[in-house]
């Protein structure tokens, strides 16, 4: 996987340690609309020094394939991401299988941004680091994350009882596949 992709409207890239004043804003911008849809976060998460921390055990993942986090940005304007994909939980032999997540900023919702960043990382993905399931779970209630999966041609697998802990709360999940052919 290359360090940074570009689709039509978008830049895509890995951050570096020394970037993480990007990723605070971020975050610190979306709180309120990202975190009642994610787990709890530790108190020190709006910290640059967080922040940091994490760009340094991501970036070396990334190095070694293990995870990856693309964060996406307009062209005309690279110091305010509009969101992020990430990769994880890789399994390769038999399984060959990875998680996706994905999250976006609350003013860049409904313009297509996720649709065209995925569209261009999963077949990627898929064909350089040889996976072939790509999965992803979403709460039941979120239509445009399940619109979007179904618009990408992820198949709903099932459905995910007290799957994960949402904003300190056991929420069930659907299970959406995406498989390469």
């Amino acid at each position: 996987m290359h360090t940074t992709y570009q689709t039509n409207r978008m830049i895509m890239k890995i951050l570096k340690p020394g970037q993480e004043d990007l990723v605070l804003e971020f975050y610190e911008r979306n709180k309120h609309f990202l975190e009642p849809l994610e787990a709890t976060r530790p108190e020190q998460f709006y910290t640059p020094k967080f922040q940091r921390s994490n760009l340094v055990c991501e970036y070396n993942s990334f190095v070694k394939l293990k995870y990856m986090r693309y964060w996406m940005f307009l062209p005309e304007d690279p110091y305010h991401p509009l969101g992020c994909v990430s990769f994880s939980n890789f399994l390769k032999g038999a399984f060959s299988s990875c998680m996706v997540g994905y999250k976006l900023d609350e003013r860049a919702c409904h313009h297509g941004y996720m649709y065209e960043a995925l569209s261009c990382l999963l077949p990627e993905l898929s064909q350089t680091c040889h996976v072939r399931r790509i999965e992803a779970m979403v709460l039941p209630d979120n239509t445009a994350s399940v619109r979007l999966l179904e618009r990408l041609h992820f198949i709903r697998e099932g459905y995910l009882h007290s799957f994960a802990q949402i904003n300190g709360e056991w929420r069930d999940h659907f299970l959406y596949t995406y498989l390469q052919q």
